[in-house]
């Protein structure tokens, strides 16, 4: 997949979902600046947050997404780094951590998640919190169906994200979709897509954060949508 194609699908099955916005809007007010956000993408929270008036440093791997968010930024308080959420280091200590959107649960295992925890404490100024969206289970198969596919038109191509199944197996939270692709003329493509989530519980995650300096200082609902299944907000405080 391309770079363009990278941030589009990216934009597409991300870039509309606003229900925890609210929620790393009051933190940052709360805690003040600067944040940093675990797996920025192409800017969803970090530019909210910026045009709110936060410095904000957004963490991810893939370099065609932070291409995308740094020309998108623009005079915005928003600086990409291309780092690996389990061992980055920033140019300052913030005083906000954020991981939206399940980030700790793509993180294939417990070792790994330690790492995560331990860098991002380096990163904290002492008493500085962290912010981490989790899925504990996924809701019953007969109580809610399957949403609507995530649409967006670009330039005359029609990118179309459908859910088409969910489930959990062998300690991991599958998540399927199939993308299609409509070009001006008509042509469809299919792709399927997949996406692991470790099985992780907010006691799971409370007693790894306390191994790596942290106390546990509350968590946070984020309902759900029609679009997207609640989560749960663990929050944790680096010590002093």
């Amino acid at each position: 997949m391309n770079a363009t194609a990278t941030a589009i699908w990216h934009d597409v099955e991300c870039g509309g979902y606003r229900a925890d916005l609210p929620l790393w809007e009051e933190l940052a007010e709360r805690r003040g600046g600067p944040v940093v956000e675990l797996g920025c993408g192409t800017g969803r929270v970090a530019m909210h947050l910026a045009a709110r008036g936060c410095r904000v440093y957004g963490v991810d791997l893939d370099p065609d997404l932070l291409a995308t968010l740094a020309a998108r930024a623009g005079d915005l308080e928003v600086e990409p780094i291309a780092a690996d959420g389990r061992d980055f280091e920033l140019p300052e200590p913030v005083a906000l951590a954020l991981a939206p959107m399940q980030f700790l649960q793509l993180l294939p295992n417990g070792a790994d998640l330690q790492l995560c925890l331990e860098s991002v404490a380096a990163a904290l100024r002492p008493g500085g919190l962290l912010a981490a969206a989790i899925v504990e289970s996924l809701p019953p198969s007969d109580s809610a169906l399957l949403p609507l596919p995530d649409v967006r038109e670009i330039d005359g191509w029609v990118y179309s994200s459908l859910p088409v199944a969910a489930a959990t197996t062998n300690g991991r939270i599958v998540l399927r979709r199939l993308r299609q692709t409509v070009s001006p003329t008509g042509e469809l493509r299919d792709e399927d897509d997949e996406i692991q989530l470790r099985a992780l519980s907010a006691d799971e995650l409370e007693a790894a954060a306390e191994a790596a300096g942290f106390a546990p200082a509350g968590r946070r609902i984020i309902p759900e949508t029609e679009a997207h299944v609640g989560s749960l907000v663990v929050l944790l405080q680096r010590g002093s």
